[in-house]
């Protein structure tokens, strides 16, 4: 993000969203971000009500821990697909910044085309999981719950949406790689 100042002394950051070359999905993911910032505002205001029922009403519930987690959970995993869109991931910049144009595109290419390979991976591990989070061995759609007094479905919720933002992450590794390589070597990066 860059910083502006405007005329009355206030910083404004420009936000530059998604990427060119993320396409249409990244623009997308990059719209969606928005939901999972609502819920860590949600977590925190969770939280703060379980502190005041349990320290000032002796009124503590079953369920504000187990749905900070989840939701904080969430919005981790979808952080990752969000920092690909956005092209904000980490990046050890040590030899990148210093090769060329026609080397960086390279790069480019060759990261994305690794990051889809092992997304690729962790969205069939996750699968697998699935298979035993949401499915009963008859093949009945079941999802897997906490074992906790309040018992929800988060596990079994947090498991198939790990599989669908894996199996999302690496198509849109694929399309970095596919914009990338279509780009001409002298054309600048976004």
């Amino acid at each position: 993000m860059t910083e502006k100042e405007n005329p009355g002394g206030a910083r404004h950051h420009d936000d530059p969203g998604s990427i060119a070359e993320a396409g249409f999905l990244g623009r997308i993911i990059d719209k969606t971000g928005i939901v999972f910032a609502i819920g860590i505002v949600l977590s925190m205001a969770i939280l703060i009500n379980e502190v005041i029922l349990r320290y000032l009403f002796n009124a503590p519930t079953i369920w504000a821990h187990e749905t900070t987690i989840f939701i904080c959970g969430m919005a981790f995993i979808y952080g990752g697909l969000y920092c690909a869109a956005r092209d904000q991931h980490i990046r050890v910049v040590l030899i990148y910044d210093f090769v060329p144009p026609r080397v960086r595109r390279i790069l480019n290419i060759a990261i994305s085309i690794i990051s889809a390979a092992a997304c690729g991976m962790f969205a069939w591990a996750s699968w697998i999981m699935v298979q035993r989070a949401a499915f009963m061995p008859d093949g009945t759609f079941r999802l897997e719950r906490s074992g906790s007094a309040w018992d929800p479905v988060y596990p079994g919720l947090v498991k198939v949406s790990l599989f669908i933002i894996m199996s999302i992450m690496c198509v849109q590794f694929l399309i970095l790689a596919y914009n990338y390589a279509r780009k001409k070597p002298g054309e600048a990066q976004s």
